[in-house]
C-alpha cells in the first residue's frame, strides 16, 4: 500500500508541468506579501525592546566602563531568564492561533486568561531566583567592584519581572491574532520614554542624583509597567479583543489549561533558553579576557540580537498564518505559509549579511567610540554576517514546528547545537585550541551550530510536511472569528 502511493506521487510529479512549479513559486511570493504585512509591525515592536538594551549600553557604557561591564554581565543573566520563561508563554501562540482559525472565540478568552495566570507565577519564580545573583554571577568571575554593581542591578530589576511577563501575554495574543500594530506603537514610545528617563538618571542630570547601573533599572521598571497597563487596556476595550470577552469573568486557574500550556510551553521556552544561554555563557566566559573584551562583546551581540529580529519576526508572522490554517483545518494553506516565510526570510538574510558585512566598522564604532572596543567588536561581526542565511532557516522552522504544536524535538535539536556545538565547541576553540581563538572562537563556533540547527530543524520540518494529506482542506473550514 504504501510503495503504491509512494509510485503514485513520484508519477504525479513527473507529469506535473514545468508551470506548475513556477506557479506555485509565485504564489508563494504573493502569499509572502501577507507574511511581511504581519512582520514589520512585529520587527519595529521588536527593534523597539531591543533598542532598550542598546539605550542602557550607549548611556551606562558612557557613565562607566565598570558599570557597563556590571550591565553586560548582569543584563545578560537577566536576558536569558526574560527569554526562558517568555518562551512558555509563547505557547499561547499556536494554541490561541489554532483558535481563531477554527473560530472558537470563547477558548480564546479563556486562554489569555489562563496566560495571565501562569505570567503571575513564572515572575515569583524568576524573582525567587534573582535573590540568589551573587551565586548565580560566580562563574564570570567578576572583580569585586563589577560584581557589586551587577547584584544590585539584579535585584533590582527582578521587580520588573511581572510587568515583563504580563505584556508578553499580550504580545503572544496579538500575534497569534494577527494583530501585531499595538505591540509596535507601545515598543517605540516604550523604548524612547526610557532613553530619557534613563539618560537623566544614570548620568544625573535635570537636577537628579547619578545613580549609574541603578537608574537604568528604575527606568525599566517604570516603562514596563506603563507597558503592561495599556495592554490591559486594549484587551479589554478594543474592537478587535471585545469578541473574546477577555475579563468578562474572573476566576482561578484551571490545571487542565495550565497542563496543556506548559506541556507546549516547557518545550519551547527551553529551547528559546538554550539559544540564548550560549551566548550568555559566553559573556561569562568572555569576561575572564578583560572589561575592554566583554565590553566589545556587548556591542557585537547588541548587533546580533537586532539583526536577529528579522528572522524572529518572520517567524512569528509565519507560525502565525500557519496556526490559523491548521485550525481551520487547511494543510495546503499552512505548507504555503511556511514556503513563502522560508523564501522571503531567506532573501532578507542575504540582504542583511551584506549590509552588516558592509558596514560593521561603522557600527561598532557608533554603538562604542573606543578605538580598541570597536576593532575588535567589528571582527566579531563577520561571524554574525556569516551566519544569517542559516540563523533564518532554523528560526522560521522552529517556529513552525511550534505552530504545529511540535516542540519537544526542536528542543533536543537546540540542546546539541547550542550548547554541545556552540557552547562546547567554542569554549574549546577559546581557550584550548592549538591556537586559541579567543572571544572569535565562540563566534566561530555559533556558525557552526546555526548550520547544524538549520539542516536539522529544516530536516525535520520537511518530514512533518509530507505527512500532511495534500489536496487543501481536511474538513470543512471554520469562520473565523474577526472579518
Amino acid at each position: 500500500m504504501t510503495g503504491n502511493r509512494r509510485r503514485e506521487t513520484a508519477t504525479s510529479k513527473a507529469s506535473a508541468p514545468p508551470s506548475a512549479s513556477l506557479f506555485a513559486i509565485l504564489r508563494s511570493l504573493s502569499f509572502g506579501q501577507r507574511i511581511i504585512a504581519l512582520a514589520w509591525p512585529f520587527f519595529v515592536a521588536q527593534i523597539a525592546s531591543i533598542g532598550m538594551t542598546v539605550v542602557d549600553t550607549l548611556i551606562v557604557g558612557r557613565h562607566s566602563t565598570a558599570h557597563l561591564a556590571a550591565v553586560t554581565v548582569g543584563g545578560s543573566l537577566y536576558i536569558t531568564l526574560i527569554l526562558g520563561m517568555s518562551g512558555v508563554l509563547m505557547a499561547l501562540g499556536p494554541i490561541i492561533g489554532q483558535h481563531y482559525g477554527a473560530g472558537r472565540a470563547d477558548d480564546i478568552g479563556s486562554d489569555i486568561r489562563e496566560g495571565f495566570w501562569l505570567a503571575v507565577m513564572l515572575s515569583v519564580i524568576g524573582m525567587g531566583l534573582l535573590a540568589f545573583s551573587p551565586f548565580l554571577l560566580s562563574p564570570a568571575r567578576l572583580s569585586p567592584e563589577i560584581e557589586a554593581i551587577a547584584v544590585d542591578y539584579l535585584q533590582l530589576l527582578a521587580f520588573s519581572l511581572p510587568f515583563l511577563l504580563g505584556f508578553r501575554v499580550f504580545q503572544a495574543s496579538a500575534n497569534a491574532l494577527g494583530f501585531p500594530a499595538p505591540l509596535m506603537y507601545i515598543g517605540i514610545l516604550e523604548t524612547l520614554a526610557h532613553a530619557v528617563i534613563a539618560w537623566a538618571l544614570v548620568g544625573g542630570h535635570g537636577g537628579l542624583p547619578a545613580l549609574g547601573a541603578r537608574g537604568a533599572v528604575l527606568s525599566q521598571i517604570l516603562v514596563n509597567g506603563l507597558s503592561l497597563c495599556a495592554a490591559l487596556y486594549l484587551l479589554a476595550r478594543h474592537r478587535r479583543f471585545r469578541p473574546f470577552a477577555v475579563f468578562s469573568r474572573l476566576a482561578l486557574p484551571r490545571w487542565a489549561a495550565q497542563r496543556a500550556l506548559l506541556r507546549l510551553g516547557i518545550p519551547m521556552g527551553c529551547s528559546y533558553l538554550v539559544e540564548v544561554s550560549a551566548f550568555t555563557l559566553m559573556a561569562f566566559f568572555i569576561a575572564r579576557l578583560g572589561a575592554e573584551t566583554v565590553s566589545a562583546y556587548r556591542v557585537a551581540a547588541n548587533i546580533s540580537a537586532v539583526t536577529y529580529m528579522l528572522p524572529l519576526s518572520l517567524a512569528t508572522a509565519t507560525a502565525a498564518l500557519t496556526a490559523q490554517a491548521i485550525g481551520a483545518r487547511d494543510k495546503a494553506l499552512a505548507k504555503q505559509a511556511i514556503r513563502a516565510g522560508q523564501m522571503v526570510g531567506i532573501l532578507a538574510a542575504f540582504i542583511i549579511a551584506a549590509l552588516l558585512y558592509g558596514l560593521r566598522f561603522h557600527i561598532a564604532w557608533l554603538s562604542n567610540p573606543d578605538a580598541q572596543i570597536a576593532t575588535m567588536a567589528a571582527n566579531m561581526m563577520i561571524y554574525i554576517a556569516a551566519y544569517q542565511f542559516f540563523d533564518t532557516i532554523q528560526t522560521i522552522a522552529a517556529f513552525a514546528l511550534r505552530a504545529c504544536k511540535i516542540s519537544f524535538l526542536p528542543l533536543c535539536i537546540h540542546l546539541c547545537c547550542f550548547l554541545g556545538l556552540g557552547l562546547g565547541l567554542g569554549y574549546w576553540l577559546a581557550f584550548h585550541a592549538p591556537i586559541p581563538q579567543g572571544a572569535n572562537g565562540f563566534w566561530q563556533a555559533i556558525v557552526i551550530a546555526n548550520i547544524a540547527a538549520a539542516l536539522l530543524l529544516g530536516r525535520l520540518l520537511l518530514v512533518v510536511a509530507r505527512e500532511w494529506k495534500t489536496g487543501g482542506n481536511t474538513g470543512p473550514t471554520p469562520s473565523p472569528v474577526i472579518s
